[in-house]
């Protein structure tokens, strides 16, 4: 297929990129390298990608150009729209909301718009475990209640989900939104906990562990997010036969519609993770144990089963085999010397 990939060269986009050229895909990509973390590892990951032996147009293209975007769409015509493009970060949305204002709102609606005017087979795109919001009720189902987020950033995601639903009834396109959970992996962000954990503990600082480390979190590897992602490509919703309008089920449609969890649905403790970090890395972590943080949920666990139902796979790369690759890639990118000492 013709697959349009925004946020190619994140962290999800690019891995996602790569498996798509090896699946034999013809893959256009479009991201804007803006400067929430430094854009060398975003040039980084497109010369993974490359090094691999892949090639693929890259077009530098912010989602708020509207004009811009409409032109791709209409040059590319894709089959497939896998939207991954966003301003992440529950603690960034505290300190400049107008980010996730103009990327994640008034960017996601001129993709709606470029999909209304080019109609895709498929859109997939990115939601967030973080729309759970102050709900503890766990695991998370996707059918649970998700009107009480406690971020601006779970708030714009939550906004995706209704926008993609109105789009989706009025131009009959083909929406499925994924809630990732806590992924990581290697070629991770470096404003995700596996990096700057993995950092404080190497260049002995203090690790921040908010809510006394007392948080659970439901960490799914990268590939099991990439596999689950593209066995629902095919896949399009065509709208819940069953759907009923006076018990409404959240997570689908009358409209070809439709929600999936995807996480490993294995909670581990901030401090169990922290203990496997240090095994990992050969040095103790300094701890500096802080108050519950604003905009942090409490625990995260992920009901996958719609998506195992659905695609026959579950998330399965256990934390301690993940982690290892992780180290692995950490070291061999921010500390080539003891890499190669290893080597």
């Amino acid at each position: 297929m013709k697959i349009l990939v925004t946020g190619a060269a994140g962290f999800i986009g690019a891995h996602t990129t790569l498996r798509l050229l090896r699946d034999g895909h013809e893959v256009v990509g479009l991201d804007n390298f803006n400067s929430y973390y430094d854009p060398q590892l975003k040039l980084d990951r497109v010369r993974w990608i490359e090094s691999q032996g892949y090639r693929f147009p890259l077009r530098r293209l912010d989602l708020c150009d509207a004009t811009g975007l409409q032109r791709l769409f209409a040059a590319v015509r894709p089959q497939v729209v896998i939207h991954l493009a966003a301003q992440a970060g529950v603690r960034y949305s505290l300190e400049n909301p107008q980010a996730y204002l103009q990327s994640n709102l008034a960017g996601f609606l001129n993709v709606l718009e470029a999909c209304r005017r080019q109609p895709p087979e498929h859109l997939v795109y990115a939601s967030s475990s973080s729309v759970y919001g102050a709900n503890q009720r766990v695991p998370y189902g996707v059918r649970d209640n998700t009107d009480h987020p406690l971020s601006l950033y779970a708030a714009s995601k939550k906004a995706n989900e209704l926008m993609a639903h109105s789009y989706s009834h009025l131009y009959a396109i083909p929406c499925t939104g994924l809630r990732f959970f806590t992924v990581y992996g290697p070629w991770g962000r470096p404003d995700m906990s596996p990096v700057l954990f993995a950092q404080a503990i190497c260049r002995g600082e203090p690790l921040k562990l908010f809510n006394h480390g007392q948080h659970q979190r439901d960490f799914t590897y990268i590939d099991d997010i990439v596999e689950s992602l593209l066995r629902l490509l095919d896949q399009p919703p065509r709208g819940n036969p069953q759907w009923d309008r006076l018990q409404p089920d959240p997570a689908s449609s009358m409209a070809p519609w439709r929600l999936f969890n995807i996480g490993g649905q294995r909670p581990v403790a901030l401090k169990d993770y922290v203990s496997l970090l240090e095994r990992l890395l050969g040095r103790k972590a300094q701890l500096e144990l802080l108050p519950l943080q604003q905009g942090d949920v409490l625990d995260t666990c992920a009901d996958a089963s719609d998506l195992a139902q659905v695609t026959g796979f579950s998330p399965r790369v256990e934390l301690a085999e993940g982690m290892r690759r992780f180290i692995d890639w950490y070291q061999s990118y921010y500390q080539p010397e003891i890499a190669r000492a290893r080597a």
